[in-house]
Formats: structure tokens, sequence, C-alpha cells
């Protein structure tokens, strides 16, 4: 009788020699990696994802000069190649496309193709500093460099400056011709006086929908300057992972932890 033929577990598994797969792997090997050029690929990203915000805050001078277009597309054209990039690089593309910060990336790449039709929504490119802060991109290299301590009070910062140019471009647009704003300028110094309540009354906004940003502005601001706060003068923590239950952030002095009271072993100075 003869001898049966082995089952191969390979039969229907996926073929890495195909110029997709090995396209993917290396996009994840970049985009996730540890390697020296890894590093640096991620550091040219940050640097894109950084242009596109700073597009934004120059956008009120640069729209009316002949070179704002192909700043514009040239943008969006490696906003793009990113998008695509990222998705192929993941290992659900499908899922990762429907994630809300994907999402906001192709509702800004609109923005930027069509810079004059949609320019009353470009304000929303500014919550990309947002997104790049919750996937933590901006704080990978403070923590190679044992600045841990710096993320939390640099997050504060970012909310802040993120809501900051938020509220004014929406402001800029909404209430451009009803509030007698001559610029972005205004608009900015009007968010600013808001956000600490100083209220000097030279500029206004009018009628109930002016009076409800006021009070949101206030509201939001007066939140993220506490939260601002309570980063730079609460007491200090140290980032060390508990083996049992993975909290990160523990008393320079912790002998357990907090949340589960392993035993902690946290390196410092003296030891």
């Amino acid at each position: 009788m003869p001898a049966a033929k082995p089952f191969s577990h390979r039969r229907n598994a996926p073929s890495y020699d195909s110029p997709g797969a090995r396209l993917r792997i290396g996009l994840r090997r970049l985009y996730h990696g540890d390697s020296r050029k890894a590093l640096r690929f991620q550091a040219a990203v940050l640097i894109v994802d950084l242009a596109i915000i700073a597009l934004f805050i120059a956008q009120p001078v640069l729209k009316n000069t002949e070179a704002f277009l192909a700043v514009d597309y040239s943008v969006a054209a490696i906003l793009f190649i990113d998008i695509c990039a990222r998705t192929l690089a993941s290992r659900r593309p499908l899922r990762r496309l429907r994630q809300p910060v994907v999402l906001l990336d192709l509702f800004i790449l609109v923005t930027l193709l069509w810079p004059e039709t949609l320019i009353n929504f470009g304000f929303l490119r500014i919550v990309r500093l947002w997104s790049l802060s919750k996937t933590g991109r901006l704080w990978q290299p403070l923590r190679r460099k044992g600045l841990a301590e710096w993320e939390l009070p640099l997050r504060a910062v970012l909310n802040l400056v993120t809501f900051l140019f938020l509220a004014t471009g929406f402001i800029y647009t909404t209430f451009f011709r009803s509030a007698g704003l001559e610029g972005y300028l205004d608009a900015l110094y009007f968010t600013v006086a808001s956000v600490t309540t100083t209220g000097y009354g030279d500029i206004t906004l009018d009628g109930p929908w002016g009076k409800l940003t006021s009070i949101v502005v206030m509201i939001i601001g007066i939140s993220l300057f506490v939260q601002l706060a309570q980063a730079i003068f609460k007491p200090t923590k140290v980032h060390h992972d508990c083996p049992q239950c993975g909290l990160q952030r523990h008393d320079p002095d912790a002998v357990h932890c907090k949340a589960c009271g392993h035993i902690l072993n946290i390196p410092n100075d003296e030891s």
C-alpha cells in the first residue's frame, strides 16, 4: 500500500515571493521598524505631516501668491502616496480605511485637491496635529532618547495649540464678514482673548451663533489651560512598564504598582 502523501500546511498559504507581498513587507518594516533606515524614513514622514499643518497656518499668506497651488498640489500628492503606502503596509487594509484618523486624512486630501472650492474646510487640516499626537509618532523620538517625562506636558500644549487654530479657522471662515474681521490675525486675536477670558470687547461675534461660539471657545479653552497646568505642575512620574498589568507611569520611589500591587524594580541613578 503506497504511503500517504504528507499534508502540506503551506498549500493555501499566501506566497511571499510575489512583488506585491514583498512591497507590503518592505513598507511595514519602514513604517513600524526600528532599523536606522526605518527611523530615517519615519522622520521624513513626520516632516511631511508637519508640512501639511504648516501649509494650513501659512495659507492666509500664501493663497494669493502664484506658488500656492503648486505647493498645495505637491503636498496633496505626497499625502496621497503616504495614505496608499500605509494602507498597503497594514495587515487589514480595508479595516484601516474605516478608521477615523484615515477618514480624516482622506478628507484633508480632498481639501488639498480642491483648495478654492473647499477653502472653508481647510481649517480641519490642523486636526492632523491632534491625530499625530494620538498615534504616538511625535513622541517616539522622545521615548528613544529617554525623555518620556516630557510627553505629557507636550501633549497638553499640542491639544491647546490644535484647539486655538481650529477655533481660529472656524471663526475666520464663518464670521469673517459679520464680525468685521480684517484678516486671519484678527480671528486668532479674538480666539486667544476668548480662551484666556480677557474679553477686551474690541472684536465680538454678533448674533446667537456668535455668542454660542464664544461660550464654547471659552469653556473648552479654560479646560485645556487647566489640563496644561496639571501636566506641568503635577508630581513627576517615571515611565516604567509594570510586568503584571502594563501600567507605565509610577512615582519615582514606588515599590508596588498602584493598579495591581505587583512589586516593581524601577531603576534609578543609585542602582
